[in-house]
């Protein structure tokens, strides 16, 4: 195990201060991607830039080596109402630094960049790729997914988000579908029309009570939930209209595909699924990454979350500093000895791995 450099991990922490007081709601993530670029940069880095992805590559790279990438994302959701510091404060109190995006996913960004400057310094095994990327939380087209192509075959891929440093071995997918139902219009004092609402409530229920056969070890079963509803332009008008979203969660036992057919073969209503790429992903229990976490007492779990994993084609995993309930919620904070426990977990598992 290489000794850690404080310098670094102090260089990362500043950085998230930094990164905190920018703004960067995905799809506005321009500034603080200008800010890791530029900081990279006077680091001696030669970064790599696209929309509002920045990469760099490990500096004794050599060809035919697997590659390793370490991922996390510099966007955020908007800020709760209910904030009670300012959420671009980086305010800091008894070890915890306060602010939006500081937990989900910047303590991982930094975290993940200071374990790359620590795991170069000599040779492994491995060519190695960080990337601070973009539109994760809207699942973005002009993500990670968008800059793939430019680093080439992927063996392996850390993914960082706040799991408390545990190892997410698999993570569910997601299916986002709109849905209607049709009715017939009508004057609601009059035994006129078909209630497109009734319509809906009726498959919503069918909904509730669906269960698809085939559960997950590692994930349990498919959960289908919804989210939203819409119908109706005037109290004394029966709608022809109801309109409604269903959020679910796949495993590994189904593709997108499959779970979208079941659901619209099962519901009356019109289903329209907006997308079918983020399929769940993870990583094999025998896999040494996995493996030498287990040795280090890390354990592994299935997380019901969906992350920038569903997008990248190679084994992964999930892990960073932090915890996924303080995600999106207001006054979000990180302890500043998470984000250095997390440089360190991370190194450990990487330094000399064989994948």
């Amino acid at each position: 195990m290489q000794q850690m450099n404080p310098v670094y991990i102090e260089d990362s922490i500043a950085l998230l201060r930094a990164m905190i007081r920018i703004p960067s709601l995905s799809r506005e993530e321009k500034d603080v991607a200008d800010l890791v670029e530029q900081k990279l940069t006077s680091w001696g880095y030669q970064p790599y830039r696209e929309s509002n992805n920045v990469w760099i590559r490990s500096s004794q790279w050599k060809e035919g080596l697997p590659t390793i990438v370490l991922n996390s994302h510099v966007d955020t959701v908007r800020p709760a109402k209910a904030w009670s510091y300012d959420p671009f404060g980086a305010s800091e109190e008894d070890g915890k630094l306060i602010g939006l995006g500081s937990n989900d996913a910047g303590a991982s960004v930094v975290a993940l960049l200071s374990a790359f400057r620590h795991l170069e310094q000599k040779p492994q095994p491995y060519n190695l790729i960080f990337c601070a990327s973009a539109e994760e939380e809207i699942s973005g087209l002009n993500g990670v997914a968008s800059v793939l192509k430019h680093f080439g075959k992927l063996n392996l891929a850390v993914v960082g988000e706040p799991t408390g440093m545990q190892m997410a071995v698999a993570e569910k997918g997601l299916i986002v579908l709109d849905c209607e139902a049709k009715g017939k219009l009508g004057h609601a004092a009059r035994n006129e029309g078909e209630n497109a609402i009734y319509k809906a409530m009726a498959d919503i229920k069918i909904l509730t009570k669906l269960s698809l056969p085939k559960k997950s070890e590692k994930l349990g079963p498919v959960k289908i939930t919804v989210t939203q509803i819409e119908a109706g332009s005037q109290h004394n008008v029966v709608p022809d209209s109801c309109k409604f979203v269903a959020d679910v969660r796949t495993n590994e036992c189904y593709s997108n595909e499959e779970v979208y057919q079941i659901i619209a073969k099962t519901i009356g209503s019109e289903v329209t699924p907006r997308s079918f790429r983020l399929n769940s992903s993870g990583i094999p229990l025998d896999h040494p990454l996995v493996q030498r976490g287990i040795t280090l007492g890390l354990a592994p779990y299935g997380s019901p979350t969906t992350s920038d994993q569903a997008v990248i084609p190679c084994t992964s995993i999930k892990i960073g500093p932090g915890e996924s309930a303080r995600s999106h919620t207001a006054d979000e904070f990180i302890y500043l000895d998470e984000i250095r426990k997390g440089v360190e977990i991370y190194v450990k598992l990487l330094d000399q791995l064989q994948v």
